[in-house]
């Protein structure tokens, strides 16, 4: 089969698109053949050796993956040609960037069925890190105030989403000409970051999902007692300890697989509720030019890789 692999840290340049062995499902794990696999910021801070999740290359790269079954091992969950989608072994290698990919059928849920395999796999990583943050750790409920950093990017557009179907009410930091894509995605409020302070306009929210680790300016726009969800800074000991201090709830978020979250994710994609937002396809063989895609840090939604 063809897989994206690196034999080192670095650039885009070092993403190879190779012929290796085709994996064998063990008890309890599928072989799933890969339509579709999404690019996270985290593949390209794991590729330049920024973030060393995986070790010394030589490793596959990716996580997100939406594809069907082929394989079954006994005591899987899901049969032979059941569509499926998931992050399997996330924080751990998976070589998501692949034409297959065996793994615990567990860390899967059947695909939405209203959206094809490069919507889905747009989904996974993204759409767990705003649930586990604001349902898991928030518990993010009716009425609820909530301001969302990023609002228009991979996490940010689905968090917006998985808040409105939950009622609360969102406040969205984005810029002005991502207002319109903001505002249809359900969010309430929209605050051009560029020209305004979001910590001097924004007061009394229940929640806040930051993904720019900005939690301390964060604090300010809190209620006695909210709660800041953080992604980039959910190991920041001190920063939970100051959060906790002045009176708020800190709640870090290192995303892992949830076959519950993203089998109830999948109802509201195909309740009309929830949809992911795809800017742009590159094939396999392009993995170099997706990862350049997403460092320009002006992605709105995912960029997903055709397999």
């Amino acid at each position: 089969m063809r897989a994206v692999i690196q034999q080192s840290f670095g650039g885009p340049e070092v993403l190879r698109v190779v012929e290796t062995e085709r994996p064998k499902p063990r008890s309890g794990e599928v072989l799933v053949r890969v339509r579709a696999s999404s690019v996270n910021p985290v593949d390209l801070a794991v590729r330049s050796g920024a973030f060393p999740l995986l070790g010394e290359p030589p490793f596959g790269v990716g996580w997100d993956v939406s594809g069907e079954v082929v394989e079954a091992g006994p005591g899987a969950r899901y049969e032979v040609g059941e569509e499926v989608y998931g992050m399997p072994f996330f924080p751990r290698a998976a070589t998501g960037y692949a034409e297959y990919l065996a793994a615990p059928s567990r860390q899967f849920a059947r695909k939405p069925a209203t959206i094809d395999h490069v919507h889905a796999a747009a989904l996974p990583l993204a759409v767990l890190t705003a649930w586990q943050g604001l349902v898991d750790g928030a518990g993010l409920g009716e009425g609820d105030r909530v301001l969302i950093h990023r609002a228009a990017g991979g996490v940010g557009h689905l968090a917006v989403q998985v808040a409105k179907a939950r009622g609360a009410h969102v406040i969205a930091l984005g810029s002005e000409e991502r207002r319109e894509f903001l505002t249809g995605l359900g969010a309430d409020e929209v605050i051009d970051y560029r020209s305004v302070d979001f910590a001097e306009a924004v007061r009394d929210v229940d929640v806040v999902f930051d993904s720019t680790a900005q939690g301390d300016r964060s604090l300010a726009v809190l209620r006695p007692g909210g709660t800041l969800v953080s992604i980039l800074e959910h190991g920041d000991a001190a920063l939970a300890e100051r959060v906790k201090a002045a009176g708020h709830r800190f709640k870090g978020v290192s995303v892992e697989p949830d076959y519950a979250a993203l089998e109830a994710v999948a109802a509201l994609v195909d309740a009309g509720r929830i949809r992911p937002f795809v800017q742009q396809t590159f094939p396999l063989e392009d993995a170099a030019k997706a990862h350049e895609a997403v460092a320009t840090g002006h992605v709105q939604g995912k960029i997903v890789l055709t397999v």
